[in-house]
């Protein structure tokens, strides 16, 4: 293991972490919200809202780890605060002589991945970290990583709220303009942290619904199907799209993704959910509806998608399936990918309903 070493200005940095009067307080609803936002977008197990103390690391906010602080020589987040201006990330601790022995590698928690971007202030001082963590080794994409940065900037302007706060408390003549600081700086953070939140459950390309937003939706339409309601979930699964991608390039195939996602929304009907599950497969649920307008709603977006005014022309199958008691999202995604995968068999572009998956059998509009 390589402890870390201290930064240069490492009393300066010191010095403006004991100002704002933070270590040792109580938890707060807003650190663990904004922990639990950025877990949620890297599907992380653990992290932590991390301040680097003078000979400990302390945790703010915690996700996943037992302790509410650790010495600063084993800590990941004191390495991460030597390189202020980008994310700290570790793939594999086996992997890295730094932490391949570090007691929290080889032990309790059993840290396998980290990455962590410093909370950075305005005079340059990286005071800790916003991290996430995990067992297993992996790695942050893009999107994750921008998402790390901007709510680390978040847990900064927090921590300027709070003190902020303070000096409100030593200056009651200035209460109204503080009041109106805390009140901007409340709302911007609210305005980003909603938007961070729905990026959680957004699909970028499409602007649909994703995977975790169409399971969380379900689940509630399943408990309303167990009330009494009809309700039909299609999966959708644009044909020989590898081809597309293989002989006009990704961004033909992007262009074609997004096309069909306007497309599937256009005709969910007026009590359909449509989302991208991710690659080429979408999926889609529909309530108070019976089987035979279901089924003509999917041959909608058949029709749709194969009429759309693309420069790569395209074409989707798709399989049907109706809640049946005791269904869980599980069990109807299953047999709706059953009947998927039987008009893949039956020559693609087609609607086949999941009690008709074995053998296929299309309506008369399918070819």
């Amino acid at each position: 293991m390589i402890k870390p070493t201290r930064p240069e200005n490492e009393n300066e940095r010191q010095a403006e972490l004991e100002r704002y009067r933070i270590l040792d307080t109580d938890t707060e609803q807003a650190y663990d919200d904004l922990l639990t936002i950025i877990a949620s977008i890297c599907d992380a197990p653990m992290g932590s809202v991390t301040l680097v103390d003078n000979d400990r690391q302390w945790f703010k906010a915690r996700r996943g780890l037992d302790v509410s602080e650790t010495p600063r020589d084993v800590a990941f987040c004191a390495h991460a605060i030597l390189e202020p201006d980008k994310v700290f990330e570790v793939p594999d601790s086996h992997a890295d002589p730094r932490f391949a022995d570090n007691p929290f590698v080889t032990g309790n928690p059993n840290i396998r991945f980290y990455a962590g971007a410093p909370l950075l202030t305005e005079s340059g001082n990286a005071l800790g970290t916003l991290c996430v963590m995990d067992t297993v080794p992996r790695q942050l994409s893009a999107g994750q990583s921008d998402a790390l940065v901007r709510l680390s900037r978040q847990v900064v302007a927090l921590m300027e709220l709070r003190k902020a706060y303070k000096k409100l408390q030593h200056h009651l003549v200035e209460r109204d303009w503080y009041e109106t600081q805390l009140k901007r700086y409340q709302e911007e953070l609210e305005q980003e942290n909603a938007a961070l939140a729905e990026q959680s459950r957004t699909d970028v390309l499409t602007g649909l619904p994703n995977r975790r937003a169409f399971n969380a939706a379900l689940d509630t339409a399943i408990a309303n199907a167990a009330n009494g309601r009809a309700l039909h979930v299609a999966v959708v699964d644009i044909d020989h799209f590898k081809l597309i991608n293989d002989l006009h390039g990704h961004a033909a195939g992007d262009e074609t993704l997004a096309a069909i996602g306007r497309a599937i929304h256009s005709q969910r009907g007026t009590h359909g959910f449509a989302a991208r599950l991710g690659g080429e497969e979408f999926a889609l649920f529909m309530t108070d509806l019976g089987a035979m307008t279901a089924e003509l709603q999917c041959e909608y977006i058949r029709e749709a998608v194969q009429s759309l005014p693309v420069n790569v022309p395209a074409t989707v199958s798709i399989g049907l399936a109706a809640y049946r008691a005791d269904d869980t999202t599980a069990t109807l995604c299953s047999r709706a990918d059953e009947a998927l995968y039987a008009a893949k068999r039956g020559g693609r572009n087609r609607v086949v309903i999941a009690e008709d998956a074995a053998p296929p059998k299309a309506s008369a509009a399918r070819h």
